[in-house]
């Protein structure tokens, strides 16, 4: 690039060409015709999705309520729930890659209708934004919902960073979406090894796209674990001592500090790869001293802690769900902290199982081998505390524990496999067979979404002052659980019998038959989607019905119960005295949880800020000209974050205060709604008599 290329070329390497529906216009064979439908029709989903949505909140008139409620709200409530409803707008588009894909090896025999290129787009998409776009933002929506409320606290410890990280997280998602309508994504896998995403070998946009996605989601969860970090250490209610904390809590601890140590390996592997096709540097070439191997260790220090960060928090949902379902106090209590921290240690260890098969010696990959086998013995301890916690407890069967006996079940197959795949010689066998892709599945799924899913429809009354329907809910929960089995229990066979992974077409009859239950798996896991869909239309449809502003629908143990649902903005009227585990529950025993305090103080909670939408479509705009070498916009985009920032720093108006009276108005207006509401048992709590009362059992006796 030279000075005269910004006015010579003011929109970079952006054309027609780049329009999906291009190639099959001026070439139209068979197969540019079929993928350019479908590379078409996936753009016009996502502008059409867009329109109507603007047009929408014009015809409502709510863009005042979206910017001033919600947007720039700096309430972790607000953010969390934002996170979530990303995380569900990207899952709806890895969903439909994942689709397409199983059709495409349903069909692939000795061709099917993808073309190579366009199939490993869709593989590399899919598992981009399952990570990044769908898990990551999700687990982040739950911590930021519940864990200040169960630690007593009013909000996280920085709260326009919060906000911040919710603004370059849709930053990178926007960017992976409009891949869709110009330009093409990586061909390079999630995981985009050079020298095959250098510029000699792929010089489109594609591995830029999902170098500054990544880039910016990084960046944002790094920020995140931090934030959530703190607040652990700093906000907890001054009586709250560490090993009382409510096991979700304790895995969001745990969870976050990798996220603080494993991020940025991350982040500098993307941007040494950005100086090798930006600058000509030669970190991962084959030349000139480059060294790819150096970006696989750098990746996978991220990728292997990676896979807990995502299943942690899922773990701390579990033991929420089952504790409070199973009307017990968690067995194990000690044990459960103790194998958290084990696991977060011990993630760090066993990278480079994820390449057994590159080279290097068997001493090494000896003790790898050894270090992933033992991260089987802590996760062991938690099964069979989960386990015992039901044991001789009053199970209820409600959606979010279906979820989490599913979740044993697959689980623990899936962590066989993986205990299968630690050994260097079985890994060798299989590594680049679909048996990984599984394993991979059969751990991240049950392990991972499984656990979310629990989560919002455990927390999901308690955000929005209404219950889910319970028999749409149950549907959908049955439909992912075996839509799960069966769109990959065939691919272990698959793999045994040879089929290599990302594999756009094959030569082998015998393969069809299980591929064509693995696309009846996926269609089965869309019908699990649309489900949850229509239960959310019909939830509030008949929300009336089901209100428990009260708060406490299912007799809750820790203290985001104690509250009404929904919260008020700053939480608690009162920072809540924690004398024990299960707080709420102790407080209720104790006859003591709907007190009136015998005085109210004025509370400070955060002003509104626009940092986070500004620097988000900053950071968008940022990323989009450095994909297509727009380096006016570059430039531009880079000096108004600069400004923004220096701006912010000058802000010292950044609090408000709720003051005492109203306080006391809210909170006394709950607990009337409270006196005047009839607790209900247990067999009731899916009734509409469920207000959010729960009936108390006496101590020690199943209620």
């Amino acid at each position: 690039m030279n000075f005269a290329d910004i006015f010579q070329y003011p929109l970079g390497r952006l054309s027609l060409e780049s329009l999906p529906f291009w190639q099959m216009l001026h070439d139209p064979t068979e197969g540019n015709v079929i993928n350019g439908i479908i590379a078409t029709g996936a753009a016009l989903m996502v502008v059409i999705g867009a329109i109507v949505t603007i047009l929408l909140v014009t015809k409502y008139r709510k863009w005042g309520v979206l910017w001033s409620e919600w947007l720039t709200s700096p309430d972790h409530k607000k953010i969390g729930i934002m996170y979530v409803v990303l995380a569900f707008v990207m899952l709806t588009r890895a969903l439909i890659e994942a689709v397409l894909m199983r059709a495409q090896q349903a069909y692939g025999l000795d061709g099917g209708f993808l073309s190579p290129d366009h199939f490993a787009q869709l593989f590399s998409t899919h598992g981009t934004i399952m990570i990044f776009f769908v898990v990551m933002p999700f687990l982040t929506g739950v911590i930021n919902y519940a864990m200040p409320l169960q630690i007593g606290a009013r909000d996280v410890s920085f709260p326009v960073l919060n906000s911040i990280s919710l603004g370059l997280t849709a930053a990178g998602a926007a960017l992976v979406m409009i891949s869709l309508c110009v330009g093409h994504f990586s061909t390079g896998g999630w995981f985009g090894y050079p020298p095959y995403t250098e510029a000699s070998f792929s010089p489109g946009v594609g591995p830029d796209y999902w170098i500054w996605a990544l880039t910016l989601a990084s960046l944002a969860s790094t920020l995140s674990g931090i934030n959530f970090a703190v607040t652990i250490y700093k906000k907890r209610a001054p009586s709250m001592k560490l090993m009382v904390m409510p096991l979700f809590t304790w895995t969001a601890l745990c969870a976050s500090i990798i996220m603080i140590f494993a991020m940025p390996p991350l982040t500098v592997a993307t941007a040494q790869l950005a100086l090798d096709r930006y600058l000509g540097f030669h970190y991962f070439t084959n030349e000139l001293g480059g060294n790819m191997m150096n970006f696989a260790n750098l990746f996978w220090l991220f990728g292997h802690p990676e896979v807990y960060i995502l299943v942690l928090p899922s773990f701390g949902v579990y033991s929420e769900v089952i504790s409070t379902f199973s009307t017990k106090a968690l067995f194990g209590y000690r044990s459960m902290v103790m194998a958290t921290m084990a696991i977060a240690t011990l993630s760090f260890a066993v990278w480079m199982h994820h390449f057994f098969t590159m080279g290097q010696n068997a001493n090494l990959n000896a003790v790898f081998g050894i270090a992933s086998m033992l991260i089987g013995i802590p996760t062991g301890v938690k099964i069979y505390d989960w386990m015992w916690t039901m044991f001789r407890g009053r199970v209820r069967f409600t959606v979010p524990m279906i979820y989490s006996i599913g979740f044993i079940y697959l689980f623990v197959l899936g962590g066989i496999t993986g205990i299968l795949l630690a050994n260097p010689t079985i890994d060798y066998q299989v590594h680049n067979t679909v048996f990984l892709v599984a394993h991979f599945h059969n751990v991240a799924i049950p392990g991972a979404l499984f656990g979310l899913l629990a989560g919002y429809h455990f927390w999901f009354p308690k955000a929005f002052g209404f219950r889910l329907n319970e028999r749409l809910g149950m549907v959908s929960a049955l439909c992912w659980i075996f839509g799960f089995m069966l769109a990959f229990f065939p691919l272990y066979a698959l793999g045994l019998m040879g089929l290599p992974r990302r594999s756009v077409a094959y030569t082998e009859p015998s393969y069809v038959p299980l591929e064509i239950v693995a696309f009846l798996g996926a269609i089965l896991l869309t019908v699990a989607l649309v489900t949850l869909v229509v239960q959310l239309w019909v939830s509030i449809k008949h929300r009336d019905e089901n209100r428990v502003f009260a708060g406490d629908p299912w007799d809750g143990r820790s203290l985001e119960w104690s509250v009404s649902a929904p919260p008020p903005e700053y939480n608690f009227a009162v920072i809540p005295v924690v004398t024990g585990r299960d707080a709420f529950t102790l407080a209720k025993e104790a006859g003591k949880a709907y007190q009136l305090p015998d005085t109210y103080a004025d509370i400070e909670v955060p002003r509104n800020s626009a940092m986070g939408p500004v620097l988000g479509a900053i950071g968008f705009a940022l990323a989009f000209g450095l994909v297509w070498h727009i380096w006016w916009m570059v430039i531009l985009f880079l000096v108004a974050a600069v400004v923004t920032m220096i701006v912010h720093g000058f802000a010292r108006d950044t609090t408000r205060i709720v003051p005492a009276q109203q306080v006391r108005q809210e909170h006394r207006r709950w607990l009337d709604a409270v006196a005047s509401k009839k607790a209900i048992s247990r067999e009731d709590e899916r009734k509409s008599a469920n207000q959010g009362l729960a009936e108390q059992a006496l101590p020690g006796v199943p209620a």
